[in-house]
């Protein structure tokens, strides 16, 4: 087994710009929560074009709030039972908020070339109980909104993204994650941009911006300003300061995350840029070969990794082709979490499967992913695309 890997599947984009963050963090002596996260928070907000950004701890806790806020939202009222419709392959933390707060999912089949939704599928998914749809952009790649958007055109349905995989996507123009009603995204060491752990929620909404803030925080007011949609702050900062109005969480990240992600923020550009490059590559290379599908782009992706489809025609086994790349140094994995209701954790959930589940079946028995990254990896898709093709 050669241990040195050709191809790693994730690469740090650290430079001394981070560390001067971190050491400045630690010169202030304050490391939790604060003005550092605060900043950053508006830089994101002003990168993406969303009015309101909220940095968490994870991706998985964007994924959690942003549920919970529709929950408490005087506006939208989420309530258990609600039907919200999920593509069947995604990360587990995609389902699992739908899941804790008693909302009924219903799995839909997915384009086996986009590897997003389906939209034949959705579109007949969609019935009168349904109250919001799950869009997730996956491996970079957006979904086709405006068709979505014809779906659910005068009907009181919801579009939330699960963004995590794809910041600097954009579809006519808008950054992914800025289509629905609330987005989410992940700064996790593997994706296009690092703060250690971290995720952040995206909203126009003022309300759930607000109800955001104090789920983030033990579902307090303390960090609610003084005029907000949720109550009317007394004036007493000491009754103020152990006052809880929802049912909240501790999410809160770190200084030095929010430090780290204004530098990470600053290269993000040339990241997606050196990624779509090394797509455009990929695509030439393996473009005349038939046994193996790659993803096809939706708008601009911002190309998480390369997602790899062993054909129906081909007579290789993905095992034998797996062996291959990992002897020979690259780095692979599922394709996200595979189709989803294979996996155990399903038992307990309140679902349904609308139709067959044939593409992400298909995913799930005969698709892998390898890395993608921040700089030109020519010799590197050159060589998986040489030991590929010469299956």
């Amino acid at each position: 087994m050669n241990n040195k890997l050709r191809l790693p599947l994730a690469n740090s984009t650290w430079d001394d710009r981070e560390y001067d963050a971190i050491y400045r963090v630690i010169k202030s002596d304050r490391f939790t929560m604060g003005p550092e996260v605060k900043k950053f928070e508006k830089q994101f907000a002003s990168y993406i074009g969303s009015e309101f950004a909220i940095m968490v701890n994870s991706g998985s806790s964007a994924n959690l709030i942003a549920i919970s806020s529709l929950i408490y939202s005087t506006r939208y009222n989420l309530k258990k039972g609600d039907e919200v419709i999920v593509p069947a392959v995604s990360w587990a933390t995609t389902y699992y908020p739908l899941y804790q707060y008693g909302l009924r999912l219903k799995f839909v089949d997915i384009d086996l070339n986009t590897l997003n939704f389906n939209i034949e599928a959705l579109q007949e998914a969609v019935s009168e109980k349904t109250c919001l749809i799950m869009a997730v952009n996956l491996l970079g790649n957006p979904n086709d909104f405006d068709k979505i958007n014809d779906i659910i055109k005068n009907k009181d349905i919801l579009l939330v993204e699960d963004n995590c995989e794809s910041l600097g996507a954009t579809y006519c123009d808008k950054h992914a994650g800025t289509v629905g009603v609330l987005g989410t995204f992940s700064s996790f060491f593997s994706h296009h941009i690092s703060t250690m752990e971290g995720g952040i929620v995206v909203t126009d909404d003022e309300e759930l911006y607000h109800i955001l803030l104090s789920l983030r925080a033990h579902g307090w007011t303390r960090d609610l300003p003084n005029k907000n949609r949720i109550l009317i702050k007394s004036q007493d900062p000491f009754n103020e300061s152990f006052n809880f109005v929802l049912p909240g969480y501790n999410l809160r990240p770190l200084e030095i995350s929010g430090a780290i992600g204004q530098e990470q923020l600053n290269k993000l550009d040339e990241i997606v840029k050196w990624r779509r490059f090394n797509a455009k590559k990929i695509k030439e290379l393996m473009k005349d070969n038939p046994n193996f599908l790659l993803q096809k782009e939706i708008g601009n992706s911002s190309w998480f990794g390369f997602s790899i489809i062993l054909s129906e025609n081909n007579p290789l086994s993905r095992s034998e082709v797996l062996y291959e790349l990992s002897e020979s140094g690259i780095e692979c994995r599922p394709i996200v979490a595979g189709n989803f209701t294979k996996n155990k954790a399903i038992k307990y959930f309140d679902y349904s499967i609308h139709g067959e589940l044939d593409n992400a079946n298909f995913v799930h028995e005969r698709g892998f992913f390898v890395g993608n990254h921040h700089y030109d990896l020519t010799n590197e898709i050159e060589f998986v695309s040489n030991l590929l093709n010469s299956f």
